[in-house]
């Protein structure tokens, strides 16, 4: 079953229920948005391919699907908009090491990688189908040999990178608060993070990651109100309704998902 069959059967299921309470009609339209979005993501296919467009990674050779979540807004390089300055930021600084914990399909690991030639990138995911993928990413943007693709990453995995240069960036939907602390981990204390805080799924985390690291990093809270913009739109998403457009940008989200960009004030030697 593909995405759109997917979805289109937990629509019916939710739309052919007895209950009709406000939320089982909010997750109808949740659906209903994921569904035209999906409808969308074929337009953009057809009109413009799978090259990124905009943003720090435009440019990556991008695949037709996701490994999960939205797609769109990922090709049309407005995807976590408000972190792309840290993004930007992060690939001048010259890291010998990124550690991207929660890699999906190698969005970042592939497309920081691309930016950042003297730089090994190891990223991990649990799931096997993400892993295949991100690999089959970077072969096809010719930076296999300095991406490494693995599996679950623990606490004690933190050590083996001790003394390099690293950047830890994190998306693991919610185990954030069990992977990442400096007093499991010392190897965290001199290096940078950039960490996806799934206030949504367990609040107090974001605040409960900052009281952690705050003796050892300087960290930014970045949060995101939903908005994005293009800098040049093409004619065929000019051409969209205004309600497509915005389901064009929409990255799925049900809630507060704010990022954490914490740069050690100690570096290793």
């Amino acid at each position: 079953m593909n995405l759109n069959e997917n979805i289109q059967t937990q629509l019916i299921d939710q739309l052919s229920s007895a209950d009709t309470s406000s939320e089982q009609l909010n997750n109808a339209l949740r659906l209903l948005g994921k569904w035209r979005s999906v409808l969308i993501q074929n337009t953009l296919l057809k009109h413009h391919g799978t090259t990124v467009m905009q943003g720090p990674l435009s440019g990556l050779e991008f695949i037709k699907q996701s490994a999960e979540g939205c797609h769109i807004a990922k090709i049309l390089g407005c995807y976590e908009q408000p972190l792309h300055p840290y993004i930007e930021e992060a690939m001048s600084k010259g890291y010998k090491t990124i550690l991207n914990i929660g890699c999906a399909e190698g969005y970042y690991a592939v497309g920081m990688a691309r930016s950042m030639p003297n730089t090994k990138v190891f990223a991990f995911d649990i799931d096997t189908k993400a892993q295949a993928t991100c690999l089959s990413l970077a072969k096809l943007n010719q930076v296999a040999e300095r991406v490494q693709v693995g599996a679950l990453f623990t606490h004690i995995d933190f050590a083996k990178f001790e003394k390099d240069n690293v950047l830890v960036l994190c998306d693991i939907e919610g185990a954030e608060n069990h992977l990442l602390n400096p007093e499991q981990s010392p190897a965290l204390k001199s290096m940078d993070l950039i960490v996806e805080s799934h206030e949504c799924l367990s609040p107090g985390i974001t605040q409960s990651l900052m009281e952690r690291f705050k003796a050892t990093h300087q960290i930014t809270l970045v949060k995101d109100n939903g908005q994005r913009s293009l800098n040049d739109s093409p004619d065929w998403f000019n051409n969209l309704s205004h309600l497509d457009q915005l389901l064009a940008t929409w990255e799925w989200r049900s809630g507060a998902t704010p990022w954490l960009v914490m740069n050690a004030l100690k570096k290793n030697a």
